[in-house]
């Protein structure tokens, strides 16, 4: 009897000797989702398919035409009203930090549901015709040894915001439609084949993925490079971004090197406009009555909440004298408390009590560690005041342990830069916290505060933002970018030794890195009156600049050096600014569809 559509038999070819048991090992790997976006369902037909027209170890399968199996299928993304899919994909994982993200999915799914309901409204059912993509979502900072030192950590109370960040990008993926992977296992970059087409459209990991994917991909790693998002919490500078060029400007650093696309990298605060923010949602104030199951915490009791207590008594003990004090500093067992008698300390808590906790506070009490984590911002949305440090002289590679070796030149003029400049007063105090006077002053000023969050924060705004970013960002392509449009730009020239984003900030816009290729060209020059005596093309972070020294216009060779971030004594930064939405700087008025 002749076999049924569904039924193959493996073909006995001398020319495939390994056919056979290749297919053999594929029957029960079919659930890898890397052979799972090839079509493989465990059938021997999908598996001979796989194997002919993959990996060429089986003879070409006849009389079939299997092409849509590898190739992808274009679909509309369409708004999900559900989460359950993506519970299960993470929950095939496991750990502590695994467990803080899908509790975090969990405890926040309703608010992402009715974000993404609100976005349809706003639209139509499909996600304003943005097709389906296919993500892999690889944390590879909870992998291998650094992976076991990171779960350590966890399990004592940090660092959390980077789980933060994975947990909010793959409910804010999902709901807007795409195919979701999620893993933290290695033996998976190594399953797939690394031939095209690639299993995946878009591939989002941190430093420590990348490196493991550069192992398993071999020579293939710099054709597949422009699918990767990396998140990036304290940004890549670009003239730290090319190997060749960091060395030779002795610009040094245990990171950067990779040589991608500086928007590639994906940060969770706005404070490097070289790349691309992406940030993460802020819990907000829910009316709900929490009770505390500490006797003395009445419901509206004012107090504050410590961050990090060692060694800051004295501004501390300002506080508490206005205010009752708690901290959640984690404490080993049997070893005796280093925090100062007035303050109570609950301990490492779950993220559940921990807001319980942050919904009776009033005041939260930055001291200066850790550096621009989540937990500022959300403990104003719901209804505390940020109270924190200022940094005289600022902290930078040049004078601080923690951020010498990164890839960034930036000055932090604050333990949350972004909440001072972006914020600020009433909801962000940043104070002298060695002037008793100042500190005292701003207690009185705060304890009549109202919650607020920016719209960046949000379910809302973070959905707005990573769909224009897969609508619009393209890596891949050689031509120029198109995204901003030209008629968001608006250039300014910068004074001498300033960079393009103060030179932007002063005139309350940002830095757009992907709008300087019109600044590019001697005819710039020329539309901000200046008279070019020589024009040169030269590799280097600084330019398009003017140096008023014989009136030399220097030109940028290399587009991944097109940079915000840099400045020197003797140049003039040509700067292309942009405005940009209330409450959401990744974006200006006229870069979002119409509706969204």
């Amino acid at each position: 009897l002749p076999k049924g559509p569904s039924e193959c038999e493996v073909p006995m070819d001398t020319a495939y000797p390994v056919c056979a048991e290749k297919v053999e090992v594929r029957k029960w790997k079919y659930l890898d989702p890397c052979y799972a976006f090839y079509g493989v369902d465990g059938s021997t037909c999908s598996i001979l398919t796989y194997l002919s027209q993959i990996e060429d170890f089986c003879p070409s399968h006849l009389g079939k035409n299997h092409s849509a199996l590898v190739h992808c299928v274009c679909t509309q993304a369409e708004i999900r009203t559900s989460l359950s899919q993506l519970y299960e994909v993470i929950g095939n994982n496991s750990g502590a930090a695994i467990n803080f993200i899908l509790s975090r999915v969990q405890r926040m799914s309703e608010r992402w549901i009715q974000a993404g309901l609100r976005m349809r409204q706003r639209g139509n059912k499909t996600v304003f015709n943005q097709m389906r993509v296919r993500v892999l979502l690889y944390p590879g900072a909870l992998t291998g040894s650094v992976g076991q030192r990171f779960e350590a950590m966890v399990e004592r109370g940090g660092p959390l915001g980077e789980l933060v960040q994975w947990a909010d990008l793959s409910a804010c993926l999902t709901i807007l439609g795409h195919n979701i992977t999620f893993t933290t296992s290695q033996h998976q970059l190594h399953s797939c084949p690394i031939q095209r087409p690639l299993t995946f459209d878009l591939i989002y990991t941190d430093y420590h993925g990348l490196a493991h994917f550069q192992g398993a991909m071999g020579l293939a790693f710099q054709h597949y490079q422009c699918h990767f998002r990396i998140l990036d919490s304290f940004g890549t500078e670009p003239a730290f971004n090319l190997g060749s060029y960091t060395h030779s400007h002795g610009y040094k650093t245990l990171w950067g090197r990779w040589g991608l696309q500086p928007l590639q990298y994906m940060t969770m605060f706005p404070h490097t406009p070289d790349n691309s923010f992406l940030g993460f949602v802020s819990v907000e104030r829910t009316v709900c009555v929490c009770v505390w199951k500490d006797g003395d915490l009445a419901r509206y009791k004012i107090f504050t909440h410590v961050l990090f207590a060692q060694g800051k008594s004295e501004f501390v003990e300002v506080i508490s004298e206005q205010l009752e004090t708690h901290a959640t500093v984690y404490q080993p067992p049997g070893h005796t408390s280093s925090l100062p008698s007035f303050v109570k300390n609950h301990g490492l808590l779950t993220q559940e009590h921990f807001l319980r906790l942050l919904r009776r506070a009033k005041v939260f009490v930055g001291l200066g560690f850790p550096y621009e984590g989540p937990a500022p911002i959300e403990a104003i949305a719901l209804g505390c005041v940020f109270l924190q440090p200022r940094f005289d002289p600022p902290h930078s590679s040049n004078n601080n342990d923690f951020y010498k070796g990164k890839p960034t030149t930036r000055q932090i003029s604050s333990q949350h830069p972004y909440a001072e400049e972006f914020i600020g007063k009433p909801h962000v105090w940043t104070v002298d916290i060695t002037n008793r006077t100042d500190v005292q002053e701003a207690v009185k000023a705060i304890l009549h505060t109202e919650p607020f969050t920016p719209r960046e924060f949000t379910c809302d705004g973070m959905l707005e933002r990573v769909h224009a970013y897969i609508s619009h960002q393209d890596f891949c392509s050689k031509s120029v970018p198109t995204w901003p449009p030209e008629n968001a730009l608006r250039v300014h020239l910068g004074p001498l030794g300033q960079s393009c984003v103060s030179v932007c900030q002063h005139s309350a816009l940002v830095c757009e890195p992907a709008l300087f290729h019109h600044l590019n060209s001697p005819s710039a020059f020329t539309r901000l009156g200046l008279s070019c005596s020589s024009v040169g093309l030269e590799v280097n972070h600084l330019f398009p600049a003017y140096s008023p020294w014989g009136r030399h216009c220097g030109l940028q060779q290399e587009p991944r050096l097109f940079s915000c971030a840099g400045s020197d004594p003797s140049h003039r930064r040509l700067c292309p600014c942009r405005a940009y939405l209330p409450g959401q700087v990744a974006l200006c008025p006229n870069c979002v569809e119409t509706g969204l």
